[in-house]
């Protein structure tokens, strides 16, 4: 499981430095594509054949199902981890998340996101405050 959250710097070739902490559950090669609300979205192979399939599944005939698989599938790369720690990010995703040269690396579970600082403190910003109505509008949820 992904957790945390970490602040590193992008190269001007667009290399960025991977969390330690995710390094291993990662592993050396891994699947990077467009995630939603201007980040990137990190997977494991196992973790993104399980979501190949579930958005294999969907109908084609729904044309948002063809768009989001579009966009889905077409900004994916798989990524390699360098000896340093870091991935090269190739230009078009960097340009879809507005990735400048100070960028959070965060765990979300399955998955790790990879935002430009400007936009996760935006985010951070308008979404902190109403934490405790998004939770409320969630199924049930014990903690």
């Amino acid at each position: 499981m992904f957790m945390g959250e970490y602040s590193h710097q992008m190269d001007v070739k667009g290399r960025l430095i991977i969390p330690a902490r995710f390094r291993d559950e990662l592993s050396e090669h891994f699947v990077i594509t467009r995630g939603l609300d201007r980040c990137l979205f990190g997977y494991t192979h196992a973790e993104w054949h399980k979501i190949e399939e579930k958005l294999t599944a969907l109908p084609i005939t729904k044309k948002d199902a063809r768009k989001f698989m579009r966009l889905f599938f077409s900004g994916a790369v798989e990524v390699e981890l360098d000896k340093q720690g870091r991935i090269n990010i190739p230009a078009n995703l960097r340009a879809y998340a507005g990735l400048s040269k100070e960028c959070i690396v965060i765990g979300v579970s399955s998955r790790i996101e990879i935002w430009d600082r400007t936009e996760w403190q935006k985010f951070n910003e308008e979404t902190e405050p109403h934490y405790s109505e998004i939770a409320e509008e969630l199924v049930d949820i014990d903690f």
